[in-house]
């Protein structure tokens, strides 16, 4: 391991949650013996999602050849839609957003290509608290996807109705429902009272803008080099240690 990996773990406060929940996985699979031990399989999970390193770079650290960590532990303890919203109903509020995972995609690929961010990726909706703190990552779907699409496809738009929480989204969420504030259209050729409504909705909405700087501070997901199939895996992953950090 070398003194790049050594440091990592003093810069990540999850370090030592991800140990336990690697220990508890193996005591309840009665795993047998691992040529790294739980700590040391924390830290080369934490340098493949934090550092973006190849498998190769932590070959080289480590002396084994791939992470499987965060594919069979970490991802399946992402709490799901209906817990995130558990405890919430009518008189809270949530800020529901998208964001494009960049990845190395041909032009070919259209069904990965956002023509609003002009590059191809993977689309993420997020629900998170009035002051950013996520609640809720969607499995990614090609960046094609309009939000409205997406946030209707995982269940979003129908589970806030349902539960008559008021929503703060930007115009790409115009349609949705009862429930959804948008801002209007043309603010500057309306009444004031119009472009009044739409200063305070960007004031309340842009702490919406923390939980994907939070999920974007794991470099792996500033530009995937993986395969389009694995980032929602990864998504699920990186909530499972921001959960932790949170709590903790």
């Amino acid at each position: 391991m070398n003194r790049h990996h050594q440091s990592l773990w003093r810069l990540d406060f999850s370090h030592w949650e991800v140990s336990w929940l690697i220990y508890a996985r193996r005591r309840e699979l009665n795993s047998p013996w691992r040529r790294l031990g739980c700590f040391k399989q924390a830290l080369l999970t934490l340098a493949r999602l934090r550092k973006n390193e190849t498998f190769a770079q932590l070959a080289a650290g480590f002396g084994v050849s791939t992470a499987t960590a965060w594919r069979y532990v970490l991802a399946a303890r992402a709490p799901g839609r209906h817990e995130a919203l558990t405890g919430l109903g009518e008189g809270d509020h949530v800020i529901v957003d998208g964001t494009l995972i960049p990845t190395d995609r041909i032009a070919a690929d259209e069904p990965y290509y956002s023509m609003k961010h002009r590059r191809h990726g993977m689309n993420v909706q997020v629900i998170a608290r009035p002051d950013g703190t996520p609640l809720w990552f969607s499995r990614a779907t090609p960046g094609r996807t309009h939000e409205l699409t997406a946030a209707r496809a995982h269940g979003i738009v129908q589970a806030c109705l349902t539960r008559q929480i008021l929503v703060l989204a930007d115009r790409a969420y115009q349609g949705a429902g009862a429930t959804f504030r948008t801002p209007y259209y043309h603010h500057r050729e309306q009444p004031e009272h119009y472009q009044q409504f739409n200063r305070d909705h960007a004031k309340l909405r842009a702490p919406g803008e923390r939980a994907f700087a939070q999920l974007k501070s794991w470099r792996i997901l500033r530009r995937a080099r993986c395969s389009t199939r694995r980032i929602s895996t990864i998504v699920q992953t990186v909530h499972t240690l921001l959960t932790c950090n949170y709590s903790g």
